[in-house]
């Protein structure tokens, strides 16, 4: 028996979409006729369309994952079989869409497939360094404690990238309402009122010649740098290596504001240290652990680096070593490193080194803060002030003239 997602409508109508166990998809129309449903899509959970148009599938999200994987090893705990596990939390509604991936994850399993390569197959969203730690848990058959240490680190990672999103939210807007008014002031008000001025023939000043210079040329240079930021961004998408390219320029830009790029320097490392302890302690080799960090960093520079770590330390090279010469990486983290290889605690220092990254994250994000919001306000005033004046200079010489 396999599962089977569909979509379609009842007697009376009405959409009806969920999953059913069933032989194949002639046996799966069988029994949904029987329920009077008829089906519009029909596919596999987790599998390849069958006839019909494919059901829109999205990848799960990481808080998601990890409420999957929470709830897996407690159940795993409690003794049930890997399959049945799956089965009640298919049943749970809390899981929501995520029931769709799982069921597919499931039915790999029952005809034998590792845990690990069933959720590379079927679930979306799932990362190689997840894999990684499943299949050295399912290895070394402590598969409920990996799972329960994967669902705390990627908590841990959710309540980072929450704190990251909360810090951006105010500059974000200002930033926006910046653009909004200064495309509206420029756009609108002063082209109306630079009109008016050289219709009474009113000596302009040279701040007012070049703010009006400036609204002209706006619509002309907007639009070009429109088109050309959407053909870059669509060549990109297609070419991987300009998309690496970018991202690694993008990378080098940042790091020379020295405010964002402490801030940045220590979430690399936190991320690339806490990743890296999860992935010894579950049972994953080194070789591929580092490589397996260095992506969950998110950033390519440190991707790059993390490559040329994990091939020196497969041929020979300790790891205090490989690191000590990757950007960012190597300035402050192999001295924990060498003291873990030391000690034979390597991934109890790697945690101790996290905790302190993230101390130096969350201070690096309060300083950058600080000193950003009044440069930003700073700019927005410095704006308003100038096409004030630019607007009120020329209107000021001609009261003046009159009296």
């Amino acid at each position: 028996m396999r599962t089977f997602e569909y979509r379609g409508f009842d007697a009376e109508g009405r959409s009806s979409r969920g999953l059913v166990e069933a032989l194949d998809i002639k046996d799966v129309r069988e029994r949904l006729a029987e329920r009077g449903v008829y089906p519009e899509d029909l596919r596999a959970a987790g599998g390849t369309p069958g006839r019909g148009r494919t059901l829109r599938r999205g990848a799960m999200g990481i808080e998601m994952r990890a409420l999957l994987y929470r709830e897996m090893a407690a159940l795993v705990q409690a003794g049930l079989p890997l399959a049945a596990a799956m089965q009640v939390l298919i049943d749970s509604p809390e899981l929501g869409e995520a029931r769709r991936h799982l069921a597919g994850v499931r039915d790999r399993v029952r005809d034998g497939s590792a845990l690990a390569q069933a959720l590379s197959d079927c679930a979306p969203g799932v990362a190689a360094f997840e894999t990684a730690v499943i299949e050295a848990g399912e290895k070394a058959g402590t598969l409920d404690v990996v799972l329960e240490r994967l669902a705390g680190f990627m908590e841990e990672q959710e309540r980072v990238r929450d704190r990251i999103v909360t810090a951006l939210v105010y500059p974000t807007i200002v930033v926006a309402a910046t653009i909004v008014i200064g495309v509206l002031t420029l756009g609108i008000l002063v082209p109306r009122i630079g009109g008016m001025l050289e219709a009474a023939a009113i000596p302009l000043p040279a701040l007012t010649r070049a703010v009006m210079t400036t609204a002209r040329a706006l619509p002309w240079a907007g639009g070009a740098l429109l088109a050309a930021v959407l053909g870059l961004a669509a060549v990109a998408h297609r070419r991987n290596d300009l998309k690496q390219w970018i991202r690694l320029k993008a990378a080098m830009l940042v790091r020379r504001v020295p405010v964002i790029a402490a801030a940045r320097a220590a979430l690399i490392r936190l991320r690339f240290a806490r990743t890296l302890a999860m992935l010894v302690r579950g049972g994953v080799g080194m070789v591929e652990a580092v490589t397996l960090a260095g992506r969950a960093t998110g950033h390519e520079e440190i991707v790059v680096a993390s490559l040329r770590a994990s091939a020196a330390v497969k041929h020979g090279s300790s790891l205090a070593d490989a690191i000590r010469s990757a950007p960012v990486l190597g300035e402050s983290l192999p001295g924990w490193i060498q003291a873990g290889e030391a000690s034979g605690r390597l991934p109890d220092l790697l945690d101790n080194a996290a905790n302190r990254y993230q101390q130096q994250w969350e201070r690096g994000v309060t300083r950058a803060l600080s000193v950003t919001e009044p440069v930003l306000i700073l700019l927005v005033s410095a704006l308003v002030l100038v096409i004030a004046l630019a607007i009120l200079m020329p209107i000021m010489s001609l009261n003046q003239a009159l009296q």
